[in-house]
């Protein structure tokens, strides 16, 4: 047991490479055996074992369609700047590839000149997004494990969706999505806030916005508080449970003496799941209202004595 943690792994596991439990009957079979021991730096920050990965074909069929997405994105960026490199790099957050105008409405098919290139990228970006999720699905089934952080990655799709795809068609016009690119995406966030009567107003973006501050909080609180018990193994949450003296009991006994509540090894991860999850859930009905059932957040705030009157 190492005397002395700090915010890095101190312990680092060295032997074979551990290939996991047999593979169900159907899987493709993985690939590689793993690397062990590569990199003490990579032993600092998590396991010191590399791979093997399993990716099956929802794995490979998600990275080729989101490697088109991706290019599709560039190549236009690159394009904007003449096929300049020193441009390109120099430009590159300012660069931007634009949803269709308004003039467009919601054609499914735009000229390429006209969004047409941001549809074709949206799909395909939509598409890797969907088989990566059902490959993070499938491989918790594999394994016999809960399907939570499938789950999890749904409602961080759901928002995508909305933003890209839903919103916009409710409203009848892809303008209303967002570009792909750095600031721009931040001009969007900020043109659409000002447009649709302060963002601010809307109780389910607060209500995202709460779950945000409360995830970082509780990730904070609960990775603190195993690395402050790591000492008396801590981190071996579910064998501790029930005992005395242990990690568990100090841990618990710290935040009643210091809050006078504690959740439980098992209540804390559902605390943090649900707030992580929230967090994107309430943002897409937030972005979902606006525009489609409220056209002002502030004059609506007014109306329900939420926001003093102008």
């Amino acid at each position: 047991m190492a005397g002395y943690q700090n915010i890095f792994t101190q312990v680092q596991v060295r032997g074979p490479a551990e290939l996991g439990v047999p593979l169900p009957k159907g899987s493709l079979q993985r690939d590689g055996e793993g690397f062990i021991g590569i990199s003490r730096l990579l032993g600092k920050i998590g396991n010191a074992q590399l791979g093997p990965i399993y990716l099956g074909w929802t794995g490979v069929a998600s990275l080729f369609f989101g490697f088109l997405a991706f290019e599709i994105i560039g190549l236009n960026m690159f394009a904007s700047v003449n096929w300049d490199p020193i441009e390109f790099i120099r430009r590159l957050p300012w660069l931007t590839l634009n949803p269709p105008p308004p003039e467009q409405g919601f054609n499914l098919f735009p000229p390429l000149d006209q969004g047409g290139w941001w549809v074709m990228a949206g799909f395909f970006l939509t598409t890797s997004l969907i088989l990566w999720w059902v490959r993070t699905y499938n491989r918790a089934k594999a394994l016999g494990l809960g399907t939570h952080v499938a789950w999890a990655f749904a409602s961080a799709i759901w928002l995508f969706l909305v933003l890209g795809f839903i919103r916009p068609a409710l409203m009848g016009s892809w303008s209303e999505a967002v570009p792909f690119g750095i600031f721009t995406h931040l001009d969007w966030t900020g043109a659409f806030s000002i447009t649709y009567g302060n963002l601010f107003y809307n109780p389910f973006h607060c209500l995202s916005i709460v779950f945000l501050y409360g995830s970082a909080l509780l990730f904070a609180m609960h990775g603190a508080t195993i690395l402050a018990v790591s000492r008396y193994g801590g981190e071996r949450e579910i064998e501790q449970i029930t005992d005395r003296g242990t990690a568990s009991e100090r841990a618990a006994l710290f935040w009643r003496w210091t809050m006078g509540f504690n959740a439980s090894m098992e209540s804390i991860h559902r605390w943090a799941w649900w707030f992580a999850v929230l967090t994107t859930l309430t943002g897409g009905i937030g972005i979902l209202l606006t525009g489609t059932v409220v056209s002002d957040w502030y004059g609506w705030a007014e109306v329900h004595h939420y926001a003093p009157p102008r």
